[in-house]
């Protein structure tokens, strides 16, 4: 499995980003056997960052000591979390709660925002 991470989008390469509305979809591409993710917010209370599987591709059960919310964007993923298995499809929200084991597998292509909240 490949990995691809994009830095966070800065006011330079988006022009006035603070007020652009892009297509979530659109700003990460899928890749051949690989998970790619790029960072949209990167601050000290907490990240937002959008992740596009290919099918097959997951990543392995985790733990996080924050509260993170996933809404998939496009496609289906099987999460595990703890010992609860959820299909997640278009437009469904997935919580995470802090330090619960938690790993995602990609049914089929599948992109998603993670929100992380760290304070």
């Amino acid at each position: 499995m490949e990995s691809t991470t994009h830095p966070p989008t800065s006011d330079r390469d988006q022009g006035d980003s603070d007020v652009a509305a892009p297509n979530l979809t659109e700003l990460v591409a899928y890749g051949p056997d690989a998970v790619v993710s790029r960072a949209l917010i990167d601050k000290s209370a907490g990240t937002v960052s959008l992740f596009a599987f290919d099918a097959g591709q997951g990543l392995s059960e985790h733990r996080c000591p924050y509260e993170a919310a996933a809404i998939i964007l496009d496609g289906a993923a099987r999460f595990t979390i703890g010992a609860t298995e959820v299909t997640a499809r278009t437009g469904q929200l997935v919580n995470l709660p802090a330090d619960v084991p938690h790993a995602v597998r990609a049914e089929e292509r599948f992109k998603m925002m993670l929100i992380m909240i760290k304070q």
